[in-house]
């Protein structure tokens, strides 16, 4: 069985600031980590293979600096890893992001490709599914239980708002995953000493289609961009009760009762 997983390196949340001049992310010193989904993604190919045998590969897109977060994945059982990067790459959107992934899934070989939901930096959810379409597979999103993997099949309980479906597709396949589906292990200590020594596989243009797909990628290739970012003001109005217990709550109701009544 091949299984790709397909991890983002964002800045974590906790740390996020805002350059108020460029309107754009500051992540210059800002601690990175992998996306949270994509962990989540990871465990599920980890345990599919554990399963059913194969090899785990985690593939991410980024600057040079990227590779700290593969070597993360193999500390936690990927058998192998790909940094997609080059320059031609810098400033893709959703669309370029997924058409250069797709032509990295698609020289790699697989049979399901593994991905979170979302990256916690952009929200957009769109990477997976635009993936997907450009290999013209079938995808199904966000999947909270894997029940079975067969050798031409899968079968996955999809999350809905009230309850779930259960969805089976023939493979390949492409999959994006909630948290609910599993609990990430944690790296080994076997694991953080392969990570040390772990060759850094690498893609660039060249190597995914070079010239002839150069107006597909990057910034050339993104039909959006970003005019504006920002941080959502707060709305919400705080108050601290003090004294006793029992002042408290007699406080909390008055002023119940006055919201209620106004």
């Amino acid at each position: 069985m091949r299984i790709i997983v397909f991890i983002k390196q964002v800045p974590d949340t906790a740390e996020v600031k805002i350059n108020p001049e460029t309107n754009t992310l500051v992540r210059e010193g800002v601690p990175s980590i992998i996306n949270p989904y994509d962990v989540h993604a990871l465990e599920a190919a980890l345990q599919i293979r554990e399963q059913k045998g194969g090899k785990v590969t985690v593939l991410t897109m980024g600057p040079p600096q990227a590779e700290e977060v593969l070597r993360e994945a193999v500390s936690l059982g990927a058998d192998e890893v790909y940094l997609v990067s080059d320059r031609a790459f810098a400033g893709a959107d959703t669309w370029a992001t997924s058409y250069a992934l797709y032509r990295a899934a698609e020289k790699i070989g697989f049979d399901i490709i593994l991905c979170g939901k979302q990256a916690i930096d952009g929200d957009t959810a769109q990477v997976g599914p635009e993936t997907a379409e450009f290999l013209n597979i079938p995808h199904i999103s966000y999947i909270r239980k894997v029940e079975e993997v067969g050798d031409n099949s899968i079968k996955v309980q999809r999350l809905m708002d009230d309850g779930y479906d259960v969805v089976e597709s023939s493979l390949p396949v492409l999959l994006t995953v909630v948290k609910e589906l599993n609990t990430p292990r944690l790296p080994s200590l076997k694991g953080k000493m392969a990570a040390k020594k772990a060759v850094i596989n690498k893609l660039n243009l060249d190597a995914i289609g070079g010239k002839d797909i150069e107006m597909n990628v990057g910034l050339k290739g993104s039909p959006t961009q970003v005019k504006n970012i920002f941080a959502p003001q707060s709305q919400v109005q705080k108050r601290e009760l003090t004294g006793t217990v029992e002042e408290q709550i007699a406080t909390l109701c008055q002023d119940l009762r006055r919201i209620k009544c106004a």
